[in-house]
C-alpha cells in the first residue's frame, strides 16, 4: 500500500535538510527532487536508492516552501517548545528538518487536522531515528499544534 502523503512528508524532510546542509535555495532542491528523487521512473530504483516514487509532489512543494518562507516564525516556536538546554542549532540536521517540516504544515491554516499531522511525523521520525528523537519531535510538535490550532484542542478537553 503506498501513501504518497506520508512519502512527500518524508521527502520534504530531506529536502529540507539538503538545502541546509548544502545551502541551497529551497528552489533549487525542490527543482532537483522533483526531476531526480520523486516520480516512478523504470530505470530507478526506489526508496533504498533515495527515491520517492510516489510522493504527493504538490504537497511536497508547499511544505518545503512554507517552511522556507516561514523559517524564522516556525523556528522561533520550535526554540520555545524545545527543552532549554537543547538549543535549535545542537539537534541533529534531519531532526531539525523534520521539526521545521512539521512546524510548516501546522502552519497551514488548510492543513490537515493537527492529530495527523504529528501522527504522520511521529512516523517519519521513527523511519530516522531509533533514539529519543522521535519522542522529542512529538512533543515539540504538539506545543506548536496546541499554539497555532488551539481550536482543534479546545472540544477535545
Amino acid at each position: 500500500m503506498s501513501r504518497p502523503r506520508t512519502l512527500a512528508r518524508v521527502a520534504a524532510v530531506q529536502a529540507l535538510y539538503q538545502a541546509e546542509h548544502a545551502q541551497m535555495s529551497p528552489e533549487t532542491v525542490i527543482d532537483q527532487f522533483v526531476r531526480h528523487r520523486l516520480g516512478a521512473l523504470p530505470w530507478q530504483g526506489g526508496l533504498e536508492e533515495g527515491r520517492v516514487p510516489e510522493a504527493d509532489v504538490p504537497l511536497f512543494t508547499r511544505i518545503v516552501r512554507t517552511a522556507a518562507q516561514q523559517q524564522d516564525v516556525v523556528d522561533g516556536m520550535i526554540v520555545q517548545a524545545l527543552p532549554e538546554a537543547w538549543p535549535l542549532a545542537r539537534l541533529d540536521p534531519v531532526l531539525r528538518a523534520a521539526l521545521r517540516a512539521g512546524g510548516a504544515e501546522l502552519w497551514m491554516p488548510d492543513g490537515p487536522p493537527a492529530k495527523v499531522v504529528l501522527n504522520e511525523y511521529l512516523d517519519v521520525a521513527h523511519g530516522f531515528f531509533s533514539g529519543d528523537e522521535p519522542r522529542l519531535l512529538n512533543g515539540v510538535l504538539d506545543r506548536l499544534a496546541h499554539l497555532l490550532r488551539p481550536a482543534e484542542f479546545s472540544s477535545a478537553r
